[in-house]
């Protein structure tokens, strides 16, 4: 190493990071040959009409830029989708952008509001990037822990917690990774919290439409109250079972959009054109959207039905791409070392529970997806019974 390298140091913004447990995992899935329930995202074909779409899209031409804040007809459509899901009037060109992921509109929405020692309540366990983007803004994550089995959201104290630093409370609904959503009740505790103050609320809704057993979707758009201090997150992705198109969008007051777009158009500038070209026309057949719930809740139910032969015990999941399961009573082990041996003996790859808190807690939980084909869920549970 040449003296100039030496001199070329720096201090890590993000220190205790390393490579996320997903990659690790789908590594070991990838060498031993098992199943991977453990990364989200679909196995099966996703739908042929829109692959058409896109690719008609890119034979016709529309294979440059388009606007910064994302295609104009595809935000009137999300515009209009909106008002029908949620009676939210939103203006598709003031206060929505499509963004290259959900993931990245998080990141950005956090990027726009955050300011050094700023502090964001984070319900613990929580997707993996929220506590790395707080940090990397100079902000403290205030970590509350959600209630297990249930993974409830104890809002007292949440109230505890609120303090003149409070910039900002994140939620995840349907919640990765635990599958549950927020209520009724959760809402009216929320509105009671932020009312008169001068919080934020970022919202990750990229399962909008993965939600089971019934349960109403409670979108921070529904409420004009929590709509005016929110960015609401989603993902095409997960809707539309193309999770490496990338491509999502957020939603937030014209005054907040304003500030996101600042950030936003120096870190993407335009996203994938033909795929907003296509996802414009297919948007329009409502009826797949309306109905995934539906179809992703029979496979949550047939996987329920399959793992009953093993070891593993059920805990409710009402949405997402996700069930978790425990093996207390079965093993000892701790999650992350049970999740590797299941890898490389059993053949299956699943995700620890564990990684998703800020300070590892072990209740003895995997968490499984189960937006499979059937013959994949199959074999996995048939290797499974063998542990």
């Amino acid at each position: 190493m040449t003296n100039l390298i030496k001199n070329l140091s720096f201090k890590s913004k993000l220190p205790n990071v390393g490579t996320t447990i997903f990659t690790t995992m789908s590594v070991l899935a990838t060498t031993y040959k098992a199943i991977n329930l453990g990364q989200g995202y679909p196995d099966f074909m996703m739908n042929a009409e829109l692959i058409a779409l896109v690719n008609e899209a890119m034979q016709t031409g529309n294979n440059q830029y388009v606007h910064m804040n994302g295609l104009t007809l595809l935000r009137e459509r999300l515009a209009e989708k909106m008002e029908s899901l949620y009676s939210a009037n939103v203006n598709a060109d003031t206060e929505i952008t499509i963004t290259p992921g959900g993931t990245y509109a998080i990141y950005t929405a956090l990027t726009t509001v955050l300011q050094r020692g700023d502090e964001v309540i984070v319900f613990d366990p929580a997707y993996d990037s929220y506590i790395p983007n707080i940090t990397i803004n100079g902000a403290l994550p205030i970590l509350i822990p959600l209630s297990y089995p249930d993974y409830a959201i104890n809002w007292e104290l949440v109230k505890t917690k609120i303090t003149p630093k409070t910039r900002m409370i994140i939620l995840n609904t349907p919640h990765n990774p635990t599958g549950s959503v927020l209520s009724s009740i959760d809402i009216e505790q929320l509105r009671s919290i932020v009312k008169a103050t001068g919080i934020f609320i970022l919202s990750d809704e990229v399962y909008e439409h993965l939600i089971f057993d019934n349960k109403k979707h409670e979108s921070m758009l529904r409420y004009p109250d929590l709509r005016e201090r929110s960015f609401v997150c989603f993902s095409f992705g997960k809707t539309y079972h193309c999770t490496g198109w990338k491509l999502g969008y957020c939603v937030a007051p014209a005054t907040l959009m304003k500030e996101f777009r600042k950030v936003h158009q120096f870190n993407c500038f335009s996203c994938n054109s033909p795929v907003q070209v296509a996802l414009a026309t297919f948007i329009q057949r409502k009826e797949f959207y309306l109905q995934l719930g539906d179809e992703v809740q029979q496979k949550r139910d047939y996987f329920q039905q399959l793992m009953q032969q093993t070891k593993f015990k059920a805990l409710p999941s009402y949405g997402s791409y996700f069930q978790l399961y425990s093996y207390a009573g079965t093993s000892n082990e701790k999650e992350k070392d049970l999740a590797v041996r299941l890898t490389k003996e059993y053949g299956v790859a699943t995700i620890p529970v564990s990684v998703f808190y800020n300070k590892e807690k072990d209740d003895k939980v995997l968490r499984f997806c189960f937006v499979k084909k059937e013959s994949t869920l199959e074999e996995a549970v048939n290797r499974l019974m063998k542990f």
